[in-house]
């Protein structure tokens, strides 16, 4: 089989696993992604997204046309968003697989695909329909069509039997000396730029993150190309930040609510916030993501690239780093939430580079620097195994988390569907202690934010008022939240009208 071949015969065993995960461990989408349903259905029935209701997430413009469609699937447009999200798994580590095997060659690349494929915090993100694994993908595809036009720096003139790099440029054949930094010839960069600042403005629709990420290869583009070309270019930049605060101006008459809002909710809920937090989180996060051992090898892979290829070869990941950077203390400046998701291009950059430090010796000609590198390699291999067996309670932590999607959110149906709840709704609102499960049941019953809300932002028990009593995790995860008082989960005195599951009811009396 050659090497072509087997990549597509990869590329279809990803999504036919996801596809096939998807199918047989059904799960259901995040907080966020159900206002995006509801918000992209009301939409189609030519209602205004409510924006402001009470702990609303950040609106997300692409997200919510695509839900949008889906709704016209009906309620199991939910399903298919988590579709979305698993084919979006895929396209990320095919992706990733690309951006690795331009910048290293085949068997680096595919360790760091297997790297990110493999991320406990992207999986979670893609069965629970997460926007930041789509917007992952476009911007991780956009890096490897940025990168794919330079020339192949994992198969430079071989090393000298010292093991000292040579000359960045030396030696280098003529046709190669002619190409910018960027790996294009003279003139060719005119015609380049296009399709990734196209992807990189999809993905800015999604999440702003990509906005630095767009304007950086803005700059990067500039050499070679005419004010035509340049102009053309930066209206791709400036078309995600227009779309969203027309979106926003449209809606709430405030073409900054998102950034408002977000800022305000941030300070509701009691999240960590500001520049002070920001080094040691940038620090956690990326472990996280990344998982501390490939972190660390990325960073290591990193020194060695840029060691060996220079700087302007390495330009590709260098911005991924440095924009999602960028990023992260932008966030911790404006004041908004410091959250894990912010720095996840980062972390797939360093997956990546992990590739390199660990398998970037298969590239090297025969010599002492590729027989030492291949001694560390090995040891880097049997740390990592270490850590990984060690790690495996976090696969059981993952089956554990599908199996409480699955059942809670069986359990909210089930209560939905009992006929005194239903009639109870007739006299008023259904009521929630926390905001949680308040997206779930509008998106089910397909009702606004006046029927069914949390008494979080209004004390009043409503028509029917929900109680989590059903044990200590469900509680804590739909009966408390932060800047939520607890006693919106204490029941009143008497017994409930109903029980159903981990749920206790009271239906108003006469209802």
């Amino acid at each position: 089989m050659t090497a072509a071949r087997g990549e597509r015969a990869g590329l279809a065993a990803l999504l036919l696993a996801a596809v096939a995960g998807w199918a047989l461990v059904p799960t259901y989408p995040d907080y966020d992604a159900y206002y995006d349903l509801i918000w992209g259905r009301a939409v189609m029935h030519g209602v205004a997204p409510g924006f402001q209701t009470f702990a609303a997430p950040t609106e997300h413009p692409l997200y919510i046309a695509l839900a949008g469609l889906l709704s016209l699937a009906g309620t199991g447009a939910d399903r298919l968003l988590v579709l979305v999200g698993m084919l979006s798994l895929a396209a990320l580590t095919a992706g990733s697989y690309v951006l690795g095997r331009e910048l290293f060659g085949r068997l680096p690349a595919l360790l760091g695909a297997l790297c990110v494929g493999s991320s406990f915090a992207l999986l979670l993100y893609a069965v629970r329909a997460f926007v930041d694994v789509p917007f992952l993908a476009l911007v991780i595809w956009a890096a490897a069509l940025e990168a794919r036009g330079s020339p192949a720096p994992y198969a430079p003139p071989a090393l000298p039997a010292g093991g000292e790099p040579r000359s960045e440029r030396a030696g280098e054949p003529e046709a190669q000396r002619a190409r910018g930094p960027g790996g294009e010839r003279a003139g060719e960069r005119v015609g380049r730029g296009v399709v990734p600042m196209a992807l990189l403005a999809a993905a800015g629709l999604l999440r702003p993150e990509a906005w630095v990420l767009a304007g950086l290869y803005w700059l990067w583009c500039w050499g070679g190309r005419d004010a035509r070309a340049r102009i053309g270019l930066a209206a791709l930049v400036a078309v995600s930040p227009l779309v969203w605060a027309l979106v926003d101006d449209a809606v709430t008459g405030d073409p900054l609510f998102s950034l408002h809002a977000t800022n305000k909710l941030a300070t509701a809920l009691g999240r960590e916030r500001g520049i002070v937090h920001v080094p040691a989180s940038f620090v956690t996060f990326l472990a996280d993501v990344a998982r501390p051992p490939v972190a660390l090898a990325g960073v290591i892979g990193l020194v060695l690239a840029v060691r060996r290829f220079g700087l302007a070869r390495m330009a590709v990941p260098i911005a991924l780093l440095a924009g999602g950077a960028l990023t992260f203390v932008g966030t911790g400046l404006a004041g908004l939430s410091i959250i894990q998701r912010y720095l996840t291009v980062p972390a797939v950059a360093l997956c990546v580079l992990a590739g390199y430090a660990v398998l970037g010796f298969t590239t090297l000609e025969p010599g002492p620097l590729r027989t030492r590198w291949r001694q560390g390699a090995i040891g880097a291999l049997v740390v990592g195994a270490a850590f990984f067996v060690l790690k495996v309670a976090s696969f059981g932590a993952l089956r554990g988390e599908l199996r409480f999607i699955q059942s809670s959110h069986a359990e909210l149906r089930t209560l939905l569907a009992q006929p005194r709840v239903r009639s109870g709704m007739r006299c008023g609102a259904l009521t929630f202690p926390t905001y949680r499960l308040v997206p779930d049941a509008r998106w089910l019953l397909h009702l606004d934010a006046r029927a069914v809300r949390t008494r979080a932002a209004d004390p009043a028990p409503g028509a029917v008022a929900v109680y989590i009593t059903g044990g200590q995790t469900i509680e804590k995860r739909f009966g408390r939240a932060d800047g939520v008082n607890r006693s919106t989960n204490e029941p009143p005195a008497g017994s409930p009208t109903l029980r159903s599951g981990p749920f206790a009811v009271y239906v108003r009396r006469g209802c």
